[in-house]
């Protein structure tokens, strides 16, 4: 029977129970380097220049007290193949070669093998006290020599993701506490993947994506031999397209000069070391070849070490470099206190990593409540399909212009959006950069079919006077906010942002509504009506709703509400004569984002679009915020059950990886551009007009939100979000004695703190405090005055929308601002 060496500690997993709950995952602490190893396939040497990179470290020096942390998350053929074991024993025998008289201390230990492994007794795996340290662990081994999934699959080992990065960071926490008090570089912890950079972990998931979380820079062990340049660079570009560092290349000499196209390929930036040919000689002990090979790993050492410096010398100063030369946006530069300058490291799926400085240094996860401002919506997953969607899209084009050319993802992108946001209404696409530029064109849109259509424009063959025969106003909702561009903001009622100070040229070119608006206190939803509606003899069940689904239902148009919310459309509409026309009705259809996310009341929405149509009024949907799944649904239209002549999208549209955004138009539309002479064309465009890349990834984006098999949260007929925001959690947040409201719908959560004076309004700091211990507790959020807001992606799950939940109602409990 076989029997395990001495030294060493083994302990049986049985069959863990995984947890269903998601968890964050964990922080990369830089108190000392890490790295990951890499190889361009199995079989390269990873195990070996793993061990080389130890002896640089530990006998670097006979003075220094070194330490030195070998990881191997992942190994298969155990215990016959061992490579934790192979390191320990090779230190072991290079210690006793280069200083006979300094011990080296050791520890060896596994520590998750499957069933199928024979039993054994736990042992110990300690041996020597001396000033350098080796540490070794196994984190999870299984007995079969094949891929790690297929090993977890036949011996009853299976292993989740989050459960192997857990472990990971538990390892990484100990290296951390050994590693107190020592300097930074005389610790170095390396992480050995198994087999390529595409290999498989225990779930299936590729270790290129299995690690990504951590974005630990790695060492890629290339490949020598006939192919090898092939292999290396394709693993290379794996690691690139993901986001990893790369620091150095290294790979034994087959004797084809393989560095030098690897050198060419890598522009030199990334260094290519070769090293000496391995013996075949399977009696041969190599440490002559480590010997031979110890000035080659030194300076690999030295290299991994000065990137590691550069890293944290960078992330240390970007702050005080960042005040020093940007100008960030919506942001009073004096108001932004020290240690206020968050430092986002890198992002993966839903979470930021960011710098954080703890006890020590860390990369940590924190949850993008903000989506990135509203465009995010992929998890890790879709991030690196978009990746790999944009990298493949500009290889292939770069950038081609637009006016009368077409393209694959240009055409793609203009059916499916027609298919899906516009099914049933719209037959053309008109292709910008940002939702505010497709607002600009959505007016010039509606402008031109109304003159068409009330006889303003006879003849347009010499439209070379700026002439205008009337004036042409908009139709707007008080708290709208449709782009930071001039025309836009002249479609917006007055608020902060069109001020003097901000906008000296604004004159409000429209005609503001106060909108009804609706939201949930004390477990009830209400509809809260301004001054000037007719309102007063209604009753209590017309504005006062047990659930959201009541306030979006049909049968409202029947209510005495709806006569009320008609009676005062129309008196608004008769007073507004003379040489003004509306021209257009724009409105965000349910919820109005930069006014502070309230919910206007669908119906509400659907009676103004009535009234207009009766009118030949154009209508405009602005959905650059609301469009694709934000709020449960692919296009808020489906909720307020009416449809524009003309709408613009944005944001999610390319699951906020670039830039692109759509105006979409009915038949009637284009057709009022229809003429003889190009001046009565739609005389506006970009330079970047459906770019590839961004027409590519909203292709994607469009089919990945809306299939079932990418998208769990798609219910089975594929119209809806399921619930993400626990029910009960939100009555008993919308109960809390800080709260003013709160508004649920699709991805979004948003929260009004009570509050008076300058403590509300846009200009208001008072949620600052809350949203410090927000982000302390792993959540990214940004205010509104005093509104702050939970905003998620259509991936997301409900576990992970519960524990949003849960830490702002316990913060809000913590929260000062109420209770003073």
């Amino acid at each position: 029977m076989f029997r395990f060496p001495s030294g060493l500690l083994y302990c049986r997993l049985h069959r863990r129970k995984l947890s269903t709950t998601p968890s964050r995952p964990p922080s990369l602490p830089l108190s000392h380097p890490i790295y990951l190893i890499w190889g361009s396939n199995t079989g390269v040497g990873k195990t070996l220049v793993s061990a080389g990179i130890a002896a640089a470290s530990l006998f670097s020096s006979a003075t220094t007290s070194s330490q030195f942390h070998y990881l191997k998350p992942l190994q298969t053929g155990f215990p016959a193949d061992s490579d934790s074991r192979f390191v320990i024993n090779k230190l072991r025998q290079l210690s006793l070669l280069r200083n006979p008289s300094v011990h080296l201390s050791t520890s060896h230990r596994v520590l998750n093998v499957s069933p199928a492994v024979l039993e054994t007794n736990p042992l110990v795996g300690e041996e020597g006290r001396g000033p350098s340290e080796l540490h070794c662990k196994t984190l999870y081994a299984w007995e079969e020599a094949v891929s790690p999934h297929l090993a977890a699959e036949r011996e009853g080992l299976a292993v989740k993701d989050s459960v192997v990065l857990e472990t990971l960071g538990e390892c990484f926490e100990e290296v951390v506490e050994r590693g107190a008090g020592r300097e930074r570089s005389d610790v170095l912890c390396v992480v050995e993947t198994a087999g390529g950079v595409a290999s498989p972990g225990p779930s299936g998931t590729l270790q290129c994506d299995l690690y990504r979380p951590f974005r630990i820079p790695a060492v890629l062990v290339g490949d020598g031999r006939l192919g090898g340049i092939s292999g290396t660079i394709s693993a290379y570009e794996s690691l690139t397209l993901r986001g990893y560092d790369v620091v150095a290349v290294a790979f034994e000499d087959h004797g084809l000069l393989n560095e030098g196209p690897l050198m060419s390929y890598m522009r030199n930036k990334v260094p290519v070391l070769v090293l000496p040919p391995i013996p075949r000689d399977l009696s041969n002990d190599l440490i002559e070849w480590f010997e031979n090979s110890h000035h080659i790993f030194s300076n690999l050492k030295e290299i991994m070490l000065s990137a590691y410096f550069e890293r944290i010398k960078k992330l240390q100063d970007m702050p005080r470099e960042a005040r020093d030369i940007i100008w960030w946006p919506f942001t009073q530069h004096q108001l932004v206190p020290d240690g206020g300058v968050t430092v986002i490291d890198s992002r993966c799926g839903e979470n930021f990593s960011i710098f954080k400085v703890q006890k020590t240094e860390v990369i940590a996860p924190q949850f993008d409540a903000c989506a990135s401002w509203w465009t995010q919506g992929p998890d890790a997953i879709m991030q690196a399909e978009l990746a790999r969607e944009m990298g493949y899209t500009a290889a292939r084009f770069g950038h081609v212009m637009f006016p009368e050319n077409v393209h694959e993802p240009a055409l793609n992108c203009a059916e499916l959006l027609l298919q899906g946001v516009g099914k049933g209404w719209a037959s053309r696409t008109y292709f910008s950069d940002n939702g505010s530029t497709a607002i600009e064109i959505a007016l010039k849109m509606a402008f031109r079919k109304f003159s068409v259509d009330h006889g303003i424009i006879v003849d347009c063959h010499e439209d070379t006077t700026n002439e205008r025969p009337t004036e042409l106003m908009v139709l707007a909702l008080q708290r709208s906010y449709h782009g930071d561009t001039l025309g836009a903001m002249e479609a917006q009622a007055p608020s902060s942002y069109t001020g003097f100070l901000q906008q000296p040229w604004y004159t409000g070119r429209g005609l503001f509504l106060d909108p009804p608006s609706v939201f949930m206190h004390n477990n009830t939803w209400n509809v809260s009506i301004p001054e000037g509606y007719n309102w007063e003899n209604l009753k209590g069940e017309s504005i006062a709703f047990s659930s959201c689904d009541e306030v979006f239902h049909k049968g409202r148009d029947k209510s005495e509400l709806a006569t009320v919310y008609s009676s005062y459309i129309s008196e608004v509409l008769s007073r507004f004569k003379g040489s003004k026309n509306v021209g257009a009705l724009i409105m965000e259809p349910v919820i109005q984002g930069a006014g502070g996310m309230h919910m206007v009341d669908p119906l509400f929405q659907r009676v103004l679009v009535n009234e207009c149509r009766s009118r030949k009024i154009p209508v405009i949907f602005d959905e650059v915020f609301t469009g694709f799944w934000r709020l449960g649904v692919e296009t808020a239209a489906e909720l307020i059950h009416c449809v524009p002549d003309i709408a613009c999208f944005g944001k999610l549209l390319t699951g906020g990886i670039i830039p692109l955004a759509v105006t979409l138009a009915t038949s009637a539309v284009f057709d009022s551009f229809i003429g003889d002479s190009k001046l009565k064309a739609l005389l506006h465009g970009h330079s970047y007009s459906a770019h590839a890349m961004g027409c590519a990834a909203a292709v994607k984006s469009i089919q990945w939100f809306k299939d079932p098999c990418s998208n769990p949260n798609i219910t089975s007929e594929g119209r809806l979000l399921r619930e993400l925001w626990d029910d009960k959690m939100v009555r008993r947040i919308s109960s809390h004695p800080a709260i003013q409201r709160v508004v649920t719908l699709g991805t979004l959560c948003a929260v009004e703190l009570k509050a008076e004076g300058t403590s509300a309004g846009y200009g208001s700091l008072y949620a600052r405090p809350l949203l410090e211990k927000l982000r302390e507790d792993g959540i990214y959020m940004r205010p509104l005055g005093n509104v702050i807001y939970l905003l998620c992606g259509p991936c997301t799950s409900p576990e992970v929308c519960n524990q949003l939940l849960a830490k702002l109602h316990r913060q809000l409990d913590e929260f000062d601002g109420y209770k003073n």
